[in-house]
């Protein structure tokens, strides 16, 4: 298993590199089968004074997923106790689901529902980008059904997941709903004509989108 360590405003010193190595390989030592790499990231606030919190990242890499987790504290070997937990249920989790997959013919979602259309997502507004991009991320984006793009959400514990959905081979987004469940953003063709077969319209010459809801069941 490689682990790679980054530091941000930090030397990574002999002790700290010794204490992330006992810490995370002790987290994923029963799932060394199924990890192909780790990268830890440890960060200080450039003023300690303004910024205490001392944080510690893990993203490991695994048979193409991707599962991530970050914990902040005061102390740094604080931080870096609280993100090997949290990476080690994530993990145990993840093989759970693998386990559950191999097991079952077809895994199925339920409750799917179908909300209104939103016809019109800009308004009065100008769409626009920010004045300054300030980090740009590349990534395999392999197809995938939209239960699977909610497993690789939970798994990175972001708000949202962007991923290539396997029916449609568009681009698609899932995200957590502030009201509970999820939520998954899809395309709509400036023809005027959805995937699903239904008519729509584009507003203001934009790309507009269509969204779906469900709990989730998995």
């Amino acid at each position: 298993m490689k682990l790679v360590i980054h530091g941000k405003n930090i030397e990574i010193t002999d002790a700290i590199r010794d204490y992330v190595h006992q810490k995370i390989e002790k987290a994923a030592n029963h799932y060394q089968n199924i990890t192909n790499e780790v990268d830890v990231h440890l960060s200080v606030a450039r003023n300690p004074r303004i910024n205490p919190k001392q944080s510690a990242e893990v993203t490991i890499y695994a048979n193409g997923s991707v599962i991530r987790a970050e914990e902040s504290s005061e102390n740094l070997y604080a931080s870096i106790d609280l993100v090997a937990d949290k990476i080690a249920r994530r993990l145990r989790k993840y093989k759970e689901r693998r386990h559950e997959k191999k097991t079952q013919a077809q895994t199925t979602i339920e409750g799917v529902v179908q909300e209104s259309v939103v016809t019109d997502l800009i308004g009065d507004r100008t769409p626009e980008l920010p004045e300054e991009v300030v980090r740009c991320k590349y990534f395999a984006m392999p197809p995938m059904t939209v239960a699977e793009a909610l497993e690789h959400l939970q798994l990175v514990g972001h708000d949202f997941y962007m991923f290539r959905n396997a029916e449609t081979d568009e681009i698609n987004v899932i995200y957590e709903r502030n009201h509970g469940g999820y939520g998954v953003i899809q395309p709509r063709n400036t023809n005027g004509h959805h995937t699903n077969g239904k008519n729509t319209k584009t507003a203001n010459g934009y790309v507009v989108v269509s969204e779906k809801t469900f709990q989730n069941k998995v």
